[in-house]
């Protein structure tokens, strides 16, 4: 009976497997051309994005920079690893109850502090910066800010926002990189 189980969870699965695949195949919608040339796509939204910021002063959060980016994505896998890390530490049955639950505030932590970062990005990009990263490392932050010039006043009022933001910190540091 078990053996027959097992056979009908496998087909069923394979068969979810060759259903999903025709479907992505024959969808009207392929986007296999965007996902080989990454940079080209963005380029495009950078273009479309300053189309609309001239035509209708739409703000899009599109960015130019793969500097911004590449940083961007490593500060993500950097955290999704301790995020697994962490995962498979409260997974361990054999570990005490406090170092499961101190796992847990620790992802929580972090899942906290990659919002504020978002929101921060958001609100700095909003007082007209092209484009903006926040990399809050325990009580430092540090802030990269595209922009054409920065004034110590203009630096003075990121660091405002972010002590507004966060509270509690030693150092927030405000770095300023010229658009290409």
């Amino acid at each position: 009976m078990l053996l027959k189980k097992q056979t009908v969870w496998l087909l069923t699965m394979l068969s979810l497997v060759v259903v999903l695949s025709v479907y992505y195949i024959t969808s009207p919608e392929q986007n296999g051309n965007n996902l080989a040339n990454p940079t080209e796509e963005a380029q495009q939204s950078n273009e479309t994005a300053v189309e609309n910021l001239d035509d209708s002063a739409i703000i899009t959060n599109a960015s130019g920079d793969e500097m911004f980016e590449a940083l961007r994505l490593k500060l993500n896998d950097e955290r999704s690893k301790m995020i697994e890390e962490l995962t498979a530490k409260m997974a361990n049955t054999e570990l005490p109850a406090e170092e499961i639950s101190a796992a847990k505030d620790q992802i929580d932590l972090l899942d906290a502090l990659a919002k504020k970062e978002e929101m921060l990005e958001t609100l700095i990009r909003a007082m007209n910066y092209e484009d903006v990263l926040v990399r809050a490392e325990g009580k430092n932050v540090r802030v990269t800010v595209k922009a054409k010039e920065l004034s110590r006043s203009a630096a003075n009022d990121i660091i405002r926002e972010v002590n507004n933001e966060i509270g509690g910190l030693q150092a927030v540091t405000v770095e300023f990189k010229a658009p290409k």
